[in-house]
């Protein structure tokens, strides 16, 4: 049985950094898992969009495949611009199957990446000292989404002994700027930035620059193609492709095959 095809989700962007994080991802996947095809596609702004995609999947006879959003600030709930997307799969590709993933979301796993750049960040920058932090993201994500980013620059905080708060990019929740305040008024002066970015968009370099005009110490790369990011989308894709598998009430698989052994649904499994 071939495993469904991969389709990581991005949001796009004008900057081509945004692409070649993704094809650096895909190139990772590739890397940690030869035997499952997989591909990227944009929301918005790039090419191919999730919608020609799909139909290039279909085109080639592709059956299944499962969708992955790559955001990391949603923990459940994806753009609502997917029910159109796959209805419209689904309505002109009544052949191909697919399953849309939970997103990425804040996992407490990626704070040891985080980690990784803002150190990089703070040894370019030479800092000698750090009283403060700010945990920066694109924007405030779901509820689950924002309950956890909170709760990861808490985690942070823990971590390193020092303040955290929260900054996210497009307005809907306290700016970078707002932040610095916020460390200030706490007595504060050496306040460093990590970037809770997949990749170097528009909304990130913004909040770069605001951040190094009004005196952060250093501002972290994006998280990128990490293998903890292409561990995350593998595990995001296990987990969604058990919904393509065709289980009878009692958990017994029903293959189309008739010369393939049926299984349980406790050895049929997508290794993350």
């Amino acid at each position: 049985m071939a495993a469904p095809t991969l389709v990581m989700a991005a949001r796009g962007s004008r900057d081509q950094r945004v692409v070649r994080v993704a094809q650096a991802l895909k190139s990772e996947l590739t890397r940690m898992r030869p035997e499952v095809d997989s591909t990227i596609a944009f929301l918005d702004s790039c090419l191919p969009s999730v919608v020609q995609t799909l139909d290039q999947l279909a085109g080639r006879g592709v059956r299944e495949a499962v969708v992955v959003p790559l955001d990391l600030t949603h923990a459940i709930e994806v753009d609502p611009r997917f029910d159109g997307i796959v209805h419209q799969a689904a309505a002109q590709h009544p052949e191909l199957r697919i399953s849309v993933s939970r997103p990425v979301g804040p996992e407490a796993s990626l704070l040891t990446l985080l980690d990784t750049r803002l150190r990089a960040a703070l040894a370019a920058a030479r800092v000698l000292e750090l009283d403060g932090l700010i945990l920066s993201s694109s924007t405030t994500g779901d509820v689950r989404g924002t309950a956890l980013l909170a709760r990861r620059a808490r985690q942070w905080s823990t971590h390193h002994r020092l303040p955290c708060l929260t900054a996210v990019a497009d307005g809907s929740g306290p700016s970078v700027a707002q932040a610095m305040q916020g460390l200030r008024s706490q007595g504060r002066r050496h306040i460093a930035v990590g970037s809770f970015f997949m990749a170097g968009d528009e909304r990130w370099a913004v909040q770069a620059e605001q951040a190094r005009r009004i005196g952060a110490v250093a501002v972290s790369d994006p998280l990128g193609s990490a293998p903890e990011v292409a561990e995350l989308v593998l595990a995001r894709y296990a987990f969604a492709a058990m919904d393509l598998l065709p289980f009878d009430e009692e958990g017994n698989f029903q293959s189309s095959d008739p010369a393939e052994p049926r299984a349980t649904i406790s050895t049929i499994a997508f290794t993350a």
